[in-house]
């Protein structure tokens, strides 16, 4: 395994922490606390279960809210290369990638929301081609720098970009928020499927493996979700004022990704353990927008051989591909006043998918 340059690795996390300083008042008080207690794990390089002093996280988190108030105005650093090179720009990805992907690094710089980026700097373990869908898989392993944002999968441009140690993280997460009430639900068919209540650490490797695939194929969904929106859905995200807005519009988009992909690949696949995983994710706005959805799950736990389902997700994408129309259309007609009036559809009874 290569090792980044100190200095390269200390640039980007800089970047890490001003991306947090300017941006981790953006989540809730209970998400908050959960990225942190999982962010000190890794800073320190604990095990994904090693019990945590409440008085250490607290201490902890007062001296990266200081480190955050002293490093919030600066502007994102220039990443040191080596070799007398120019310094790379924070937001170069594929300039950067070309000079440390033969070193068996990768670089990210992206936006895990339209306003909020997110660094990292990890080792890559491997390229992978998706041919039919012109997109390629990028495979990443152990990090080196990250900040409090690490989604375990995202797409940039036409590189699905997976990141293995941030998804063990998430799913660590996921897993303790479980182990509070160990309530009947998906999650309970997935930690039976890979026995993890019994120990996680041993079963994670393979729910590794088979959910990453389940990710990309979200992220397969959302790049032709992508190519039907056109570059006017991102302008729109952009033009939103307020962040509940926001998070309606991406919730639209994860509904086309979902219904019109993940799903239905799951369901010809047969893939029971990966449905009740992506149902175990399915709440929030997303399931505000379509409770039907939720309802079909039922039935297919029932055993109805997944009829209810393929009805919703061929209801649902037809939903939502017209309420993305309808977004769309706006934006064409109002222009840069069409903010109050997107916000005002996507809030209303007519964006939610009924029976």
């Amino acid at each position: 395994m290569t090792r980044p340059a100190a200095a390269l690795r200390e640039a980007v996390q800089i970047n890490c922490h001003i991306a947090d300083a300017r941006h981790a008042q953006d989540l809730s008080l209970c998400t908050f606390l959960l990225q942190m207690r999982e962010f000190h794990r890794w800073e320190r390089g604990l095990p994904l279960n090693a019990p945590l002093v409440r008085s250490e996280i607290g201490a902890w988190i007062a001296r990266r809210e200081a480190l955050w108030a002293d490093l919030e105005a600066r502007e994102f650093a220039a990443l040191p290369l080596g070799d007398g090179r120019a310094p790379g720009e924070p937001f170069g990805v594929e300039a950067v990638n070309a000079l440390l992907a033969p070193q068996g690094l990768v670089y990210g710089a992206g936006w895990e929301s339209a306003r909020r980026p997110a660094f990292f700097l990890a080792e890559l373990i491997e390229l992978r081609p998706i041919a039919a869908e012109g997109l390629v898989v990028q495979v990443c392993g152990r990090e080196w720098a990250r900040g409090l944002f690490a989604p375990p999968a995202a797409l940039a441009g036409d590189t699905v970009v997976l990141r293995r140690e941030s998804m063990a993280r998430w799913l660590w997460e996921k897993f303790e928020v479980f182990g509070l009430k160990r309530a009947d639900g998906p999650f309970k068919a997935v930690a039976r499927a890979y026995d993890l209540e019994s120990d996680f650490l041993a079963g994670l490797p393979r729910m590794l493996d088979e959910q990453a695939e389940t990710l990309i194929l979200h992220e397969i969904g959302e790049h032709r979700a992508g190519r039907r929106l056109g570059p006017a859905w991102g302008e729109i995200r952009l033009a939103l004022d307020d962040r509940r807005s926001e998070l309606l519009l991406r919730a639209v988009r994860d509904q086309i990704a979902d219904l019109g992909t993940t799903l239905p690949a799951l369901i010809e696949r047969g893939d029971a353990v990966s449905l009740h995983f992506w149902f175990a994710g399915y709440d929030g706005l997303r399931k505000q927008l379509f409770p039907g959805l939720a309802e079909a799950y039922r039935a297919w736990c029932e055993g109805d051989g997944a009829a209810a389902l393929q009805q919703a997700c061929a209801a649902g994408a037809c939903h939502f591909e017209d309420l993305a129309a309808q977004v769309l259309e706006l934006h064409l007609v109002h222009g840069s006043a069409a903010s109050r009036p997107i916000a005002a559809l996507l809030a209303s009874p007519q964006a939610v998918c009924g029976p």
